[in-house]
């Protein structure tokens, strides 16, 4: 593993692989009655988020509590940030204090590989996503979820996902999440169709790894698994589409739409989702909906990523072999 986690370009199959494998060790410590291993004992880790954040706080936050890591939460709104403060100024800060381990949301695309490179801090940064540009951790945990669904809980270890097919739908455009997720899935083997209305479809997506639609119809009958994201209103500046209801029409996900998918396909949703928007309730809420899956395998991703970034060469959970001698 590398010494920081930007991009989920920078990973490699073999990378992505033994973050999915360890991940799923980390799934079994949530299965305990107490859920904490010491590997990161005496480690401190800052939560530095200048963007609002709801799951990816929360699931860090976890994840670095049940690996015993001393955790610090800094938020923009109510520091120096609100002063004037750069972030150089706060990197300086927090390696004054010494830690070991930066997880950084921030809205400008390339301010984490600004703070890992810059010489500011000597720790490890993790980027739980910057602007428009990446969120290799929930492309991560989307990775993962579809491995235990697709290809099974036990029977996915040390497996990729070559020769399935993933349809991503919605607002691509000014999102990090797709982004993320083509440049994993490719990486992991997976077939890639990206559809959107065509003002929402990046410039320069032809040299992405995937392919492009424009009609979400066509692309359901061939989908192991659909993921659907939400309208970014709040980084939109112009009208982008003419209507919601029309958005919601030719671009929604619905139960007719889902009855169009195979048996075994699932639906994603990275949140916060817009129902009634580009996805109904009655979809959210079935058995194929797999979003507070998603949260849940989060926490396990997180852990498996501090533990490869900070926790050594011991064992990911330390118990597991000796149990197996007993």
């Amino acid at each position: 593993m590398q010494r920081h986690l930007i991009s989920a370009a920078d990973l490699t199959r073999d990378d992505a692989v033994l973050i999915l494998d360890t991940a799923e060790e980390m799934a079994r410590v949530a299965d305990r009655p107490i859920k904490k291993l010491p590997t990161l004992r005496g480690r401190t880790v800052v939560n530095l988020f200048f963007e609002d954040s709801t799951r990816t706080r929360i699931s860090f936050e976890a994840a670095e509590k049940r690996l015993s890591a001393d955790v610090i939460n800094f938020t923009a709104k109510g520091s120096s940030v609100s002063k004037g403060e750069s972030l150089k100024d706060t990197a300086q800060t927090l390696e004054a204090m010494g830690v070991d381990a930066v997880v950084i949301r921030h809205g400008a695309s390339g301010a984490p590989y600004r703070l890992a490179n810059s010489g500011w801090i000597d720790a490890a940064v993790i980027n739980a996503g910057d602007g428009t540009h990446q969120h290799p951790t929930q492309a991560l945990l989307d990775a993962f979820t579809m491995r235990r669904r697709l290809v099974g809980r036990d029977t996915g270890l040390g497996k990729d996902l070559s020769g399935r097919r993933i349809t991503i739908v919605g607002d691509v455009l000014h999102s990090r999440v797709a982004r993320s997720n083509v440049d994993l899935l490719h990486t992991l083997g997976a077939e890639v169709t990206l559809v959107a209305p065509p003002t929402l479809v990046p410039v320069g997506v032809e040299t992405w790894p995937c392919e492009v639609s424009y009609d979400l119809d066509s692309t359901l009958p061939k989908s192991d698994a659909v993921m659907m994201l939400r309208v970014q209103r709040e980084r939109m500046n112009a009208a982008f589409f003419p209507t919601e209801r029309e958005y919601s029409r030719r671009y929604g996900l619905d139960g007719e739409r889902m009855a169009k998918m195979p048996e075994h396909a699932i639906v994603m949703h990275p949140g916060p989702m817009v129902r009634g928007m580009e996805i109904t309730a009655e979809v959210a809420d079935s058995d194929r909906c797999t979003v507070v899956e998603q949260v849940a395998n989060g926490v396990s991703i997180r852990m498996a990523v501090l533990y490869l970034l900070l926790g050594g060469n011991e064992p990911a959970v330390p118990n597991a072999r000796t149990n197996e001698e007993k």
